[in-house]
C-alpha cells in the first residue's frame, strides 16, 4: 500500500518502476499521458457536480426523516384519548362535549399525518 502512495506521489518513480512492473487499470498505476485524458476526481464526484443532480439515496434518506413525524402524529393520538379517557374518569357528565373535542384534535392530527406523507412522497419521488 504504501508502495502505491509513494508511486501516486513521486512521478518519477513511476518511470524507474515503469520497466520492471505490469501496468493494470487502476488509474494509481496508469501512465501519466494516460491519466490526463481522463476527467478528474472530483468533477465525477458530488462536489464537482452540477446542483441539479442527485442521488437516489439522498431522497430516501429525506423521506425517511420526514416519515418520523407520522409517528409523532400516531403518539399525538394516543395521548389524545388517554385524555380522554382520564377526563371522563374526572367528570362522566361532560363526556359528549370531551368526545366531540377530541375528534376534533383527532382530525387535525390526521390532517398533519397527510401532510406529512404527501411531503414525504414528494421528497422521494423528486429529482
Amino acid at each position: 500500500m504504501s508502495l502505491l502512495r509513494a508511486i501516486r506521489l513521486a512521478p518519477q518513480a513511476q518511470k524507474c518502476l515503469a520497466s520492471s512492473t505490469r501496468f493494470f487499470a487502476a488509474p494509481v498505476l496508469a501512465r501519466p499521458q494516460e491519466a490526463k485524458n481522463e476527467t478528474p476526481v472530483l468533477s465525477q464526484a458530488g462536489l464537482g457536480a452540477p446542483l441539479g443532480k442527485r442521488n437516489a439515496g439522498v431522497s430516501v434518506l429525506g423521506c425517511a426523516i420526514a416519515m418520523v413525524a407520522v409517528g409523532g402524529c400516531a403518539q399525538g393520538i394516543g395521548q389524545l384519548f388517554a385524555a380522554l379517557v382520564v377526563g371522563m374518569a374526572r367528570n362522566p357528565s361532560m363526556k359528549e362535549d370531551l368526545f366531540t373535542y377530541t375528534l376534533i384534535g383527532m382530525g387535525f392530527l390526521e390532517f398533519l399525518a397527510i401532510v406529512v406523507i404527501l411531503i414525504a412522497g414528494l421528497l422521494l419521488y423528486s429529482e
